[in-house]
């Protein structure tokens, strides 16, 4: 049976991938492609290659080399949506473009838009328009921030499929607030949200300084049933006033939100949340669900999950770059 590395979001850090790649077993022939000894052994890629790092192109070519060749998987990350949709003039909008260029996403984009030549980056956005929103292998599901089944179902139905169909109209309704594309395209690259008003929570300040009125759910959270269980804020968080965030009540969820909890027997791996090294039990990991975006580009650690047919998910079978002294 096919068994997977899957490796958490790169941001351009070309040689933390190599790094990692080389940790796992992959070695690079004379001809730059990565292949494994093992002919089961293939990689998945969670998206987030680009934006950020330093290595934009090198990432990019290391990561499409093994696509091409067969041995590695892909799904799209919220980084390259947003960079094709960054690049598409807004048909409502003469001069203005899907992503808006304000000075946050001309920041977020700069590293991708000032290391590739516009010739290139016409070349990788194509490519990015044919990646998978999701993937279900045989036994493993992989997505790029969270999996939810109704989302799922609702892409799967207005898309014909789990990538984007030829085209920019898919990609305008997937702009479009309150789109039905949009809504499932946010749960499944940028994770679900809850509200905080209705549960009597005030706004808080996120670690851009912006203030927010969502919080992401913890869907991860196989039992969830008060929203302490699903409420994710960082420790140390803070209130629009700068005062410490209030106890989380538990209280309980609505049904709207408890349907982001996944309750499936089938592992999930996925990426996007920005941890801390190392693993923590309902945080990081769970026996249902596995993130490996550990903040390579911040810092972190470029980590990888080792999936070889386990119907639990198994804390031992991560491996980061660089390796510490305690790293498997």
């Amino acid at each position: 049976m096919a068994t997977y590395d899957i490796i958490g979001d790169v941001h351009g850090c070309a040689n933390m991938l190599h790094g990692l790649l080389g940790l796992l077993g992959w070695e690079r022939r004379s001809n730059g492609l990565y292949e494994h000894a093992d002919a089961d052994r293939n990689a998945v890629f969670v998206g987030d290659l680009v934006d950020r790092g330093t290595e934009q192109l090198e990432t990019l070519e290391t990561v499409r080399s093994m696509v091409d060749a067969g041995s590695a998987h892909i799904v799209l990350g919220n980084h390259e949506f947003n960079a094709i949709s960054y690049a598409i003039p807004d048909p409502a909008q003469p001069g203005e473009f899907l992503r808006k260029h304000t000075p946050k996403n001309v920041d977020q984009h700069k590293a991708f838009v000032q290391q590739l030549s516009d010739d290139q980056r016409t070349e990788w956005l194509d490519w990015f328009r044919t990646l998978p929103l999701w993937l279900e292998l045989d036994g493993l599901r992989v997505a790029h921030a969270s999996w939810h089944q109704a989302s799922i179902e609702v892409l799967s139905r207005e898309l014909g499929g789990n990538r984007f169909p030829a085209g920019n109209d898919a990609f305008v309704r997937a702009n479009r607030k309150g789109d039905p594309i949009w809504e499932a395209v946010e749960v499944i690259l940028k994770g679900p949200e809850i509200e905080l008003a209705p549960y009597g929570l005030p706004p808080y300040i996120d670690k851009g300084g912006r203030t927010r009125y969502l919080a992401r759910a913890r869907w991860w959270c196989h039992d969830a049933r008060s929203i302490r269980d699903l409420i994710d804020l960082p420790v140390g968080t803070t209130d629009e006033h700068r005062h410490a965030y209030p106890p989380i009540p538990d209280v309980p969820c609505s049904d709207h939100d408890r349907s982001f909890s996944y309750s499936d027997p089938v592992p999930v791996v996925y990426g996007h949340h920005w941890r801390d090294w190392e693993p923590d039990e309902h945080v990081d990991w769970t026996s249902r669900t596995a993130c490996v975006d550990f903040s390579a580009v911040g810092g972190g650690h470029l980590v990888a999950y080792q999936w070889s047919g386990e119907t639990q998910i198994d804390p031992g079978n991560y491996r980061r770059f660089p390796a510490g002294p305690d790293a498997g």
